[in-house]
């Protein structure tokens, strides 16, 4: 099943890691439109990439970005932290003796070349946490333990959507990690980064910081994710890794930082809460379970290519699932879509957000453009079974 995705990224890691979605090529008006639309592309990303202040999401090996959006910052937190309310707090070298051993570094293997992040422990039975960018098209896995033991590691399922990866060693009794309560963290309390910062040169390294802001919003590849922000040193190959609290307690999973020569000191965790439900749902069907999906590719057409062809702003749908609810529901190759259900998208990010709203089996109605003409399409929302 496809999930509803930017076919031209899509087609580039395909490409990069040798994916089995197959090319499918367009001709005539169509093929004009899908090249102008790439020209378009590649144009922004000429653009944003020479912009003085880039921002990127760090992750592990040869030169792996992304580009992202901070949105807005939400502070509502109780008045005290979980450690002062529920648990021992303890000296900082206590927290790293206790914790360290939990995590893991992370290598990988890819068409691209070598690449490392850090992991923590889940269970004593292997089970790992990682980030999806770290393992993001590895052909081979490896594992190795606080105490140098080396392990190989299958990948048991990921997730870009939340940049959640599990993956499984064959071992047991490990020391697994003592989880937190992200929720009751509060601003301005200490923490703790425990990772691999630039690979097993430096692996186990700690840095010390404090909660900067939570619930902070941030948009990657067009996809919101809620981050716990800190001042500690976070660095590539910290992705993975642990971001822990006074009582020795993972809170969250470290994933991303600002590079940029004109910032310090801001860095990003997924809080332990939201990336718990991930995690089982990944260990437990390989990908995450009840997300709706309208089966459809497709490539934003902005404005000037609305001009330039006279199109309606909106989504191309470049492919249609044949298995899908938009297949069902009559959705062609070459529509437009420009709203669902009554609500006015423009760009495949917003669309997928507003059917995020929706949950997989309901009904949802597409607006789209097809020859001139407005059409109402009735579509039922599918399970998406792959976790993009």
């Amino acid at each position: 099943m496809y999930d509803d995705y930017d076919y031209e990224r899509s087609e580039r890691m395909n490409s990069i890691y040798g994916g089995t979605r197959s090319a499918r090529r367009n001709s005539g008006k169509g093929g004009k439109i899908l090249k102008v639309l790439a020209i378009m592309a590649l144009a922004a990303l000429v653009s944003v990439a020479s912009c003085a202040a880039y921002m990127a999401a760090i992750g592990y090996g040869p030169g792996k970005t992304e580009p992202y959006t901070v949105n807005q910052v939400t502070t509502e937190a109780p008045a005290t932290s979980v450690v002062n309310a529920n648990a021992a707090e303890l000296t900082t070298p206590q927290v790293i003796q206790n914790v360290l051993p939990s995590v893991v570094g992370v290598n990988v293997s890819t068409m691209m070349g070598e690449g490392s992040g850090s992991g923590i422990i889940f269970s004593q039975d292997g089970y790992i946490v990682t980030n999806q960018h770290v393992i993001d098209g590895a052909m081979s896995v490896k594992v190795k333990l606080s105490d140098a033991t080396e392990y190989d590691a299958t990948i048991v399922g990921q997730d870009a959507r939340t940049d959640l990866a599990v993956i499984k060693i064959d071992a047991t009794g490990l020391p697994a990690a003592t989880i937190g309560d992200s929720d009751q963290l509060v601003q301005g309390e200490s923490i703790l980064v425990i990772g691999n910062p630039l690979g097993e040169t430096l692996s186990g390294s700690t840095t010390q910081g404090i909660i900067s802001a939570l619930g902070r919003e941030i948009e990657i590849e067009g996809k919101i994710m809620h981050y716990i922000q800190t001042d500690a040193a976070i660095n590539p190959g910290n992705s993975g890794g642990a971001l822990v609290n006074q009582a020795g307690q993972v809170v969250g999973v470290t994933s991303a930082k600002i590079s940029d020569t004109s910032a310090e000191g801001l860095g990003f965790a997924i809080p332990i809460n939201e990336a718990i439900p991930v995690i089982e749902d990944l260990i437990n069907n390989g990908y995450v379970t009840g997300r709706p999906m309208i089966g459809i590719s497709g490539e934003n057409v902005s404005q000037q290519v609305s001009a330039i062809y006279g199109l309606p702003v909106g989504i191309y749908v470049r492919y249609v699932d044949p298995q899908s609810g938009a297949a069902a529901g009559g959705v062609q190759q070459g529509d437009v879509i420009t709203a669902l259900n009554g609500k006015e998208v423009q760009t495949l990010a917003e669309l997928n957000n507003v059917r995020d709203e929706y949950k997989a089996g309901e009904t949802v109605t597409l607006t789209v453009w097809r020859d001139g003409s407005e059409l109402q399409l009735d579509v039922v929302l599918s399970e998406a079974t792959a976790s993009n």
